[in-house]
């Protein structure tokens, strides 16, 4: 048994238009194509659907029951072309994004809502990961588009340059190193530290850059957010590290103080990061586009890179 929608189309014409002729007008048909098609849907479903009479047609029971029935199935493929084509638009999608907590906490929010203010209908999956889950969740298909922080990484993955993010040392507003103008790595490792969590850039380069000066960390402490390490640092556990833009909501509202670090490592840089531009979904292309327009609207090309090297 094979039921097409053109056929249930017409007999829901048919009946809503009264005869054959009419529905035949109004379909831009031949009114024996139309009846040819309900003799072709009756035989097909082995029952009298309508019952002809001078006055035009009347559905049977059985016909009566089609109707509802087809008019929810034409519905139903209605539903489906105009969700597809969405999808084709882009207007409709689903994008798994992961990024970093200085993306999430810095960017994010007021890109995502400029995003979602056009395109409602997408439905973005946000979540927060460290740089090396990123790039390798990309590269294996399990996010769409990656933001991390810029550096050598080991998959093939296309790179567009996003945002500059700067480093700054937070310290109690009594601390001795609040009180300089700017400080040095070296400066501060006398210090108790309160750090990321393990696997973050921040404290990969931390805990780099004090073996190089033949010295070790002071890990008092490690939290999980940047509010909760700049919470500690005000209740004097420690110094910490962090982005200058994430900090500054709370140089305001806590005892703390944000001090330039001179180091050539504390000037950072975000990075949007997908396994194929041209493969992503019309809906995770838009999104790219999105966030790099938001930063620069002259589209910064994307940077091929080949095992976590330029290619």
């Amino acid at each position: 048994m094979r039921l097409d929608p053109i056929s249930l189309r017409l007999f829901v014409s048919v009946v809503e238009e009264g005869t054959i002729a009419a529905a035949a007008e109004h379909e831009h048909l031949a009114a024996s194509a139309v009846s040819k098609r309900l003799s072709e849907l009756e035989e097909t479903l082995n029952t009298q659907l309508l019952t002809r009479s001078n006055k035009g047609i009347e559905p049977t029971a059985a016909g009566f029951a089609l109707l509802n029935l087809a008019r929810g199935v034409l519905h139903n493929l209605d539903e489906i072309y105009s969700q597809m084509r969405e999808y084709s638009s882009g207007v409709r999608g689903h994008i798994r994004v992961f990024a970093n907590i200085s993306a999430i906490t810095q960017l994010l929010p007021e890109k995502l809502k400029s995003f979602l203010a056009v395109y409602p209908r997408v439905q973005i999956h946000l979540e927060e990961k460290i740089s090396t889950v990123i790039t390798k969740a990309v590269a294996e298909n399990a996010a769409d588009i990656g933001i991390f922080t810029m550096g050598h990484h080991g998959h093939h993955l296309e790179v567009f340059p996003y945002h500059d993010d700067e480093l700054v040392l937070i310290a109690p507003e009594y601390h001795i190193l609040a009180q300089k103008p700017s400080v040095c790595l070296a400066e501060t490792l006398d210090f108790d530290y309160v750090g990321l969590h393990t696997g973050s850039a921040i404290n990969h380069q931390l805990i780099k850059s004090a073996t190089k000066l033949e010295r070790s960390l002071k890990l008092r402490i490690q939290v999980t957010s940047y509010d909760a390490l700049c919470l500690m640092v005000d209740a004097g556990l420690g110094i910490g590290i962090i982005p200058s833009n994430s900090a500054k909501p709370y140089l305001k509202s806590l005892a703390i103080k944000a001090i330039p670090l001179n180091e050539p490592w504390a000037k950072r840089e975000l990075a949007i990061c997908v396994r194929s531009y041209d493969a992503l979904s019309v809906a995770a292309r838009v999104l790219v586009d999105h966030l790099k327009n938001s930063t620069d609207p002259c589209h910064k090309p994307a940077i091929a890179f080949r095992d976590g090297r330029l290619a």
